[in-house]
């Protein structure tokens, strides 16, 4: 099959409105520039639409007219690359998807190791943020929670006590292999994670994990959350104010 049929076969099989790529298509890269000549050709036809260099959708037609894919599909193709996950959603719109904060903003973080992800899709305007360890599929959620805290104090109109209840049943429901690991990753993160993670697991009565932060943590610091006794009894053994 040359690389034309392979490249309309494929499309056929993609529904309407969904964003694809040449990694979606799975075209070598000795066939791109063939390829380019064939999506050229789909596009031109009416086929399919170009919504920016390497990036194509299937038009859907409503009553209303044209639709446009949605902006968090368009957003999906910036989190892979190679069918392996590169980044992630954090900042407050991830903070919203969690239910910690009702403002929906515009912005969207998209955290990476080695990438500085930023374009607009849409209404949204999408900048970088840092991701402490390398991203997979597998680590994103344990990463995600680690920005919840890393960005405790600032999350906007979060209650303190909702939100350190919810990283306490996030955490305790973790599988025993997820919990160390996102404490191993937590070294990696600035010290102030450390220290709530630290507190949040001696809480949950996990010592041998929270013992293994403390060592990583200067004792003379302190590290302002804002969170009072009541709501984690454990803060005092981190200096946590």
């Amino acid at each position: 099959m040359n690389i034309t049929t392979s490249i309309k076969t494929k499309v056929a099989r993609i529904d309407t409105g969904e964003v694809f790529t040449y990694d979606t298509l799975s075209i070598p890269q000795s066939e791109f520039s063939a390829a380019a000549k064939a999506l050229s050709r789909l596009v031109a036809n009416g086929v399919i639409k170009r919504y920016k260099n390497g990036m194509y959708y299937k038009p859907k037609q409503t009553v209303f007219g044209e639709l446009k894919p949605r902006e968090d599909v368009l957003l999906k193709n910036y989190l892979f690359e190679n069918d392996k996950q590169i980044a992630y959603i954090t900042g407050v719109r991830l903070y919203n998807q969690l239910g910690l904060t009702t403002q929906v903003p515009n912005v969207v973080r998209l955290a990476s190791k080695d990438k500085e992800i930023k374009t607009k899709i849409g209404s949204l305007i999408i900048k970088p943020a840092k991701s402490y360890v390398p991203v997979t599929r597998k680590n994103v959620p344990l990463l995600q929670l680690l920005d919840v805290i890393k960005d405790f104090k600032y999350i906007p109109d979060m209650d303190q006590k909702i939100g350190v209840d919810f990283l306490k049943k996030k955490i305790d429901n973790l599988s025993d292999e997820d919990k160390e690991k996102l404490t191993n990753f937590a070294k990696a993160y600035p010290p102030k994670v450390r220290a709530l993670l630290g507190a949040i697991l001696e809480v949950l009565s996990f010592d041998q994990l929270s013992e293994s932060l403390k060592e990583t943590i200067n004792y003379l610091s302190s590290y302002e959350f804002g969170i009072s006794q009541n709501t984690l009894p454990t803060i005092s053994n981190w200096n946590i104010v």
